[in-house]
């Protein structure tokens, strides 16, 4: 049986950065399973569009949304970021940009 999900890496990477906006490239690797390396381009992909904002704590990078900016599917047409934050369950109280 062929392994497949609902939900892209991209939203996975999303998601995981709402819930826990200190993680880093290897703990999200772990998490979702895919290689460090994945989780770096897709990070540079949602920052080059404007979804996430790195900031510098200390030796830690935070990571913003932007949930206001909206999806990027033609079928989702009228759909903010945080309506799929929302959609998958995960807590209103992010650090994302109204």
């Amino acid at each position: 049986m062929s392994k497949w999900t609902f939900v892209t890496n991209h939203a996975l990477v999303l998601s995981h950065i709402h819930r826990h906006p200190l993680i880093t490239a290897r703990e999200l690797s772990l998490e979702i399973g895919i290689t460090e390396r994945a989780i770096r381009r897709i990070i540079a992909d949602l920052e080059a569009e404007g979804y996430i904002v790195k900031t510098k704590e200390g030796r830690r990078v935070r990571y913003i949304i932007n949930g206001h900016l909206p999806m990027r599917h033609r079928t989702q047409k009228g759909k903010r970021v945080k309506d799929l934050l929302r959609f998958l369950a995960y807590s209103k109280n992010s650090r994302e940009r109204k």
